[in-house]
């Protein structure tokens, strides 16, 4: 490689340049900034490395993707232009993101502790293995065919859910919503413009979310109930009474992530309120309308556990209702195309409250059809998560596979980073 120090000069706006960032997973993206840089710009183009200075260390180092035709950095991003007829562009974007890689080029790091930067001449003193050129296609394209084979297993996997949960919606007589006309043209009340979905009061408005159930329909809150939980304050910082207790970030869709579990003060005379039992209903609030009404299932994984006020708990009558199979009709394309429609906008936050969870239209089988419905949709959904995880292996091996490959004949390392001549 050689540096690239290309000035740019720029007067009040970019004009056709396009000022960018480096991500420390390697990804470049656009910055949204319209005001031109008030010291030195310089050029970059698609297949230069680009890095900075501050974070390249922490893996913000990356190769400019084609559809950035003109990029614009500041002298803290310097540029490198691979040489095409000795380094394949393929292979130099996977090289950077290699352990060894990043490990050697944290040992370059000068300067203050917080501040150390990585130099143009320190990254230029790198070495790596060089294998020639027709070995590096070689093995990237080992790798892409890898990666391919874990794309079609991951699609594979979307299939099998939606035709699950497609079948499971059609035995509840809930088929596939109409499609919205082309020129969405209509009038809807006032007071319905705080929704937030606009899909949600078009589908109402045309009459395009009418389904014909083929079992009766209850309100939620007649068949169990909902409540919030605990609201965060510094009066219950975690004191005399610690107890773990759920956030939203902890309750994904069908499922929990229990990875980072945070402390609440509850005393022992409210913990029963508070404390989830096995096969409790978990529902997100809100914050943003991805989350709305998204819904997991909790089965005592962690003792004594609690929940705060922004997950809402829905406790079952099971004489009545077989949670797995609430749980999926909540998480099903009717159940989210509901909490959509109640969903409050406030700014760029959308919500829901315990009233509406109580009142979203549950349909209702006899237990043993909802026990059989529930286990047909678990068991397609359980062949899907089977194939991510063969995808995940796939990508796992393929990336094991590339490493060993580059770094096999590391004994015969070539610099392939070199500084200008002097």
């Amino acid at each position: 490689m050689s540096p690239r120090r290309e000035a740019v000069t720029v007067t009040d706006t970019f004009g056709d340049w396009t000022p960018i960032t480096v991500h420390l997973n390697g990804d470049i993206s656009a910055r949204q900034r319209t005001v031109p840089y008030k010291g030195g710009m310089f050029a970059a183009y698609p297949g230069d490395v680009v890095f900075s200075r501050i974070d390249a260390r922490n893996g913000a180092i990356g190769v400019l993707q084609e559809g950035i035709a003109k990029a614009v950095i500041t002298s803290e991003f310097p540029v490198f232009v691979p040489v095409p007829d000795r380094l394949d562009g393929g292979f130099v974007k996977l090289v950077l993101r290699t352990g060894n890689f990043l490990a050697a080029l944290r040992t370059k790091a000068s300067g203050t502790s917080g501040r150390k930067r990585i130099t143009p001449d320190a990254f230029a003193a790198l070495r790596v293995p060089l294998p020639p050129l027709n070995e590096q296609r070689a093995i990237v394209a080992a790798h892409r065919a890898a990666l391919a084979r874990a794309a079609d297993l991951e699609r594979k996997a979307d299939e099998v859910e939606a035709r699950a949960m497609e079948t499971f919606e059609a035995a509840l007589g809930f088929g596939p919503p109409a499609p919205l006309p082309e020129r969405p043209v209509f009038i809807a009340s006032f007071k319905d413009l705080d929704r937030w979905s606009h899909e949600g009061i078009l589908r109402a408005t045309l009459s395009l979310g009418k389904m014909e159930p083929r079992f009766p329909i209850v309100e939620l809150g007649t068949v169990g109930r909902v409540r919030y939980g605990l609201q965060k304050s510094p009066a219950n910082r975690p004191g005399m009474h610690p107890r773990p207790y759920l956030r939203v970030a902890n309750v994904q869709r069908w499922r929990l992530d229990l990875a980072k579990i945070k402390m609440i003060d509850v005393p022992d005379r409210d913990t029963p309120i508070y404390r989830l039992e096995d096969r409790d209903i978990l529902l997100c609030e809100g914050n943003s309308a991805g989350l709305v009404g998204r819904g997991a299932l909790w089965r005592n994984e962690i003792p004594d556990c609690v929940h705060q006020n922004h997950v809402l708990r829905a406790r079952m009558d099971a004489s009545r209702i077989v949670p797995e199979f609430a749980l999926a009709v909540i998480n099903s394309t009717y159940g989210q195309a509901y909490f959509r429609s109640k969903a409050k906008r406030t700014t760029n936050l959308a919500s829901i409250n315990s009233k509406e969870v109580s009142g979203f239209p549950l349909p209702l089988p006899s237990l043993g059809e909802q026990r059989e419905l529930a286990d047909g949709l678990s068991h397609g959904r359980r062949l899907s998560e089977e194939l991510r995880r063969q995808a995940k292996a796939v990508r796992s091996v393929a990336w094991t596979d590339f490493e060993t490959a580059v770094y096999a004949a590391e004994d015969d390392a070539e610099a392939v980073v070199r500084p200008s001549p002097r």
